[in-house]
This record gives structure tokens, C-alpha cells and sequence, in this order.
């Protein structure tokens, strides 16, 4: 029973284009059969808690003498860590917020960075080397290369570390720019770019769940 792992992170359930790009995905992956499954965390309706203690960085074998992290944040992380560690794959709606992620987003990353767990450190230890992550990162303005905004954004590069160098997924980006186009006015001229972009990463998103989905029908289940 494959299982896809669907989290959103924007803070506008009706409007927010990650969560429609999102959704295309995780509908085109249910669309495949009856066994393909989708846990949803919804980041900014249900927000993690942060991290109230360094502890909970590093799994208990690797933290200090006499560390005594809550009870509950432990808990709420090992249930996260499960969620991530169970899915055959990954989409995750990321809004660049202020140039980077958004901090529900960044609390979610927070729990699931273990050194010795998720990523290499006193072990080799990445259980989740090779599996598909879609990033679907939306923003308000214009960030293509060439552009003098070019390098203000990050939140892609910063997903990308963590999830594909540190935990060695296989990372794919589908970008929505200009989402501020029928708002701002400096952007009133390309309302019709920003509308063909979006539609063209929802058909992508589609094709991307049915692939995966395709690639994954009849796979062992996730350890």
C-alpha cells in the first residue's frame, strides 16, 4: 500500500497556490488505485510545537549527560519522525515567506533533522535515501535566474539541503511565481504569465502523482 505524505504550510487555505499544486498531486496519486494512500499534516492549521529544548536535536544516544527534554515534544517528534519515516513518498506545499521558509515549516524540518537518524553522523544512517520529495514552492514575486532578485530565495536551497543532501531524497522543485500578480501593481503586467505558470505546475503535479504513484504500485512497504 503505497503511501504518500501530503504537507501544506500556507497560511491561506482558499486562495494559497502550493496548496492547489499540492492537492493536484496527492489526488493524481489516489487516482492510481484504491491502495494508494495520503496522510495529510497540515502545518499551519495543526503547528507543531517548536523545539523548547536543544536535546531534541540528536537522538538520546548522542545527547548529554543529564538532558531531560519534555516528555510531550518527545512524543509529538517520534510521531513525526514515524509519519516521514512510513511514506514512499513526499509532497510538501512550501510558500517562500520573507525570502525563506515559513517558520511552521521550519519547525517541521526541525523535528525531522536527526543526526544519526535521518542523516549520517556517528552511523550511516539515512532510511530515506532515494525517495521522492516534490517541493512546491510558490511566491509573490519574480525570482528567475537572470533577474535581480534572482538570488534572494531561501527556502529551495535550504529544502534542498536538507532533504536531498542530508537525507538523500530524490528532490523535485515545481515553482509558481508572480502569485502577487492581481494584487501588487508592480506586477499587473504579468498576470497572464503567472496564470500559465500556474496551470502548467498543476499539470505537472499531476503527471508527478500519477508517475510516482505508478513507479510505487506493488512496493514493499516503507520501514
Amino acid at each position: 500500500m503505497p503511501v504518500l505524505l501530503h504537507l501544506d504550510a500556507s497560511m491561506d487555505p482558499a486562495g494559497s497556490r502550493s496548496r492547489a499544486v499540492s492537492a493536484a498531486l496527492a489526488e493524481a496519486w489516489r487516482s492510481v488505485s484504491a491502495d494508494h494512500t495520503v496522510v495529510r499534516r497540515d502545518l499551519h492549521a495543526d503547528p507543531l510545537p517548536y523545539l523548547s529544548d536543544p536535546a531534541l536535536h540528536w537522538p538520546p544516544r548522542l545527547r548529554p549527560p543529564g538532558a531531560t527534554p519534555p516528555a510531550d515534544q518527545e512524543r509529538v517528534q517520534q510521531e513525526v519522525l514515524d509519519e516521514l519515516l512510513a511514506a514512499d513518498a513526499v509532497v510538501i506545499g512550501a510558500p517562500m515567506y520573507n525570502y525563506s521558509l515559513p517558520a511552521t515549516l521550519k519547525t517541521w524540518v526541525d523535528y525531522i533533522h536527526v543526526p544519526g537518524v535521518t542523516t549520517p553522523f556517528d552511523v550511516d544512517s539515512q532510511p530515506l535515501a532515494g525517495r521522492p520529495a516534490v517541493v512546491i514552492s510558490s511566491r509573490g514575486g519574480i525570482y528567475d535566474p537572470g533577474t535581480p532578485t534572482a538570488g534572494w530565495d531561501h527556502e529551495v536551497p535550504a529544502l534542498q539541503v536538507v532533504l536531498g543532501e542530508a537525507l538523500g531524497m530524490a528532490v523535485t522543485v515545481l515553482t509558481v511565481s508572480r502569485t502577487l500578480a492581481g494584487f501588487a501593481p508592480a506586477l499587473a503586467d504579468q498576470i497572464d504569465t503567472a496564470q500559465t505558470e500556474f496551470d502548467a505546475a498543476v499539470q505537472r503535479a499531476g503527471e508527478l502523482g500519477r508517475e510516482l504513484g505508478r513507479e510505487l504500485e506493488g512496493a514493499a512497504p516503507s520501514a
